[in-house]
């Protein structure tokens, strides 16, 4: 290491951290702020994404980057990590950083009403105006990076994954619903109902619940949250993490579910190598890969036959009720239940890839000028019926239901279906290295699906790109199969 890198590392430890302070922020602005304090945030917000800004485009970094030298593969990749995101930082100007900020800001303050009281037209103009300078951004980013508008905002969440390798593995994966859907309908509806489970689901009971359960599968209480919000999330730090959820008492899957994606992520964070923290390379290797985590603890362990095993005398003991309604075979038809609905958080997972279709396809048309603001709900409609069938009542179930777009985050939505088709892989690959993992389940024990993520995906932290990652750990970059080998033991088995 020479004097040039060590001098980065440094400044980039300073960078992480105001950007730590940054995510704690806006943790607060969704968790615990008053609705009165959204102004003040914005600017707030606005100010440090400026600060930080300058900060990671400072005149002397350039020449830092072309002296620097760092030996060893870890050296080496953050350095090109460095290099990376000066690249990206340099394309943007600062004004335009902090216009975003404080657009994005606005708008999700504006969306939250807009939303419970399915009023698009309130939102249309912070949307307009989150979007221009979305458009501004990826070309700012296009011109630099030599990718097209908006691969270059899907760099930002996902690193090394482009549109057209995308639009493939969608198609086919469209093309399996198309066919799969119906058979899983005409299975389950063979099957019978399920049982309902008696509610009502005291909210402090649930809270209890779901934090004795993240806590359960390695979350340690030390480092972590659980607060409510409206759009669930995992945010803050790796050594300071917040989970969010939010609680009814008349379903006691959503808040309970909802903790268990979140703890995925809270344990991606809290697993990632403490020895590269607030250096690039130290970080999550992106947001698919990030989704992965989460998916893998929700959706096919803790909605497992064998976790759900475990769970249902604990859920039964905790809020009453039969015992033939907590039984494995009946939580199973209840939260692996495939329906045709409006909601993305809500869809079981045969269903939610074509949420993510419908959004993919929206956000490259408005990103690349093919659609405008206005002209949203009714392309929402018309989607959403082509791919499911079905046209939402109203626009709090059609285009204001997700936060993304109104907080300026254009390209992240392909992540959650790549992260669900990882999830699958990495899960086929962890059972056959750990045997023991279903009847850990069926104890309440994640450590051996923990402990072999934590060598196999946290451990790398940014190292490896997507793909790498896969390669190692399972020895083939993605394979949309193993998904769809997932879905159909799951769901067509007629067994």
């Amino acid at each position: 290491m020479n004097a040039a890198y060590a001098r980065l590392k440094d400044h980039n430890a300073r960078l992480a951290a105001l950007g730590e302070a940054a995510a704690v922020l806006h943790w607060d602005a969704s968790a615990m702020m008053p609705r009165g304090g959204g102004a003040a945030r914005g600017e707030q917000l606005a100010a440090l994404a400026g600060t930080i800004h300058d900060l990671a485009t400072a005149p002397w970094i350039a020449d830092a980057l072309a002296e620097a030298e760092a030996g060893g593969d870890w050296d080496a990749a953050n350095l090109a990590l460095m290099r990376r995101a000066h690249l990206r930082a340099t394309a943007l100007p600062t004004e335009l950083v902090e216009a975003s900020a404080r657009a994005n800001s606005a708008c999700e303050k504006v969306w939250r009403d807009a939303k419970a009281t399915s009023d698009f037209a309130r939102v249309r103009p912070y949307l307009e105006e989150v979007l221009r300078l979305q458009r501004e951004t990826a070309a700012a980013l296009a011109a630099a990076t030599g990718l097209s508008p908006y691969d270059a905002l899907m760099e930002g969440y996902q690193r090394g994954v482009t549109a057209a390798e995308v639009e493939p593995v969608f198609a086919a994966y469209e093309a399996f619903l198309r066919e799969a859907l119906p058979r899983a309908e005409e299975i389950q509806a063979k099957r019978g109902p399920a049982l309902p489970l008696a509610g009502p689901f005291p909210a402090a009971k649930q809270r209890e619940l779901c934090r004795d359960l993240s806590l359960r599968i390695g979350l340690e209480a030390d480092h972590s949250r659980l607060d409510e919000s409206l759009h669930p999330f995992c945010g803050g730090t790796p050594t300071d993490v917040r989970i969010t959820t939010f609680y009814s008492e008349d379903d006691l899957a959503k808040a309970l579910m909802g903790v268990l994606h979140e703890t995925g992520h809270a344990l991606y964070e809290r697993g990632l190598p403490a020895a590269w923290s607030r250096q690039p390379v130290g970080e999550a290797a992106g947001m698919a890969a990030h989704e992965s985590q989460s998916l893998i603890v929700e959706m096919q362990a803790s909605r497992s036959d064998a976790f759900l095993s475990f769970l249902g005398p604990k859920l039964r003991a905790l809020f009453g009720g039969s015992e033939a309604a907590y039984a494995t075979a009946n939580l199973a038809k209840l939260w692996r239940h495939v329906e045709r609905g409006f909601i993305r958080v809500d869809a079981d997972e045969l269903t939610y890839p074509a949420h993510v279709i419908l959004r993919f396809r929206l956000e490259r048309a408005l990103i690349g000028g093919d659609l405008a603001i206005g002209d949203l709900p009714g392309a929402w409609a018309e989607g959403l019926k082509a791919l499911l069938g079905i046209v939402p009542p109203d626009d709090a179930r059609g285009c204001l239901q997700d936060i993304h777009w109104h907080d300026g985050a254009f390209g992240y939505f392909p992540s959650y279906t790549l992260g669900a088709m990882a999830a699958a892989q990495l899960m086929k690959a962890a059972r056959a290295a750990e045997p023991g993992l279903d009847a850990a389940l069926a104890r309440g024990d994640m450590a051996p699906l923990l402990g072999w993520l934590r060598a196999n995906v946290h451990a790398h932290g940014s190292r490896l790109g997507f793909q790498d990652l896969l390669r190692a750990a399972t020895g083939k970059p993605l394979d949309p199969r193993d998904f769809q080998d997932h879905l159909t033991a799951r769901y067509l088995d007629a067994a």
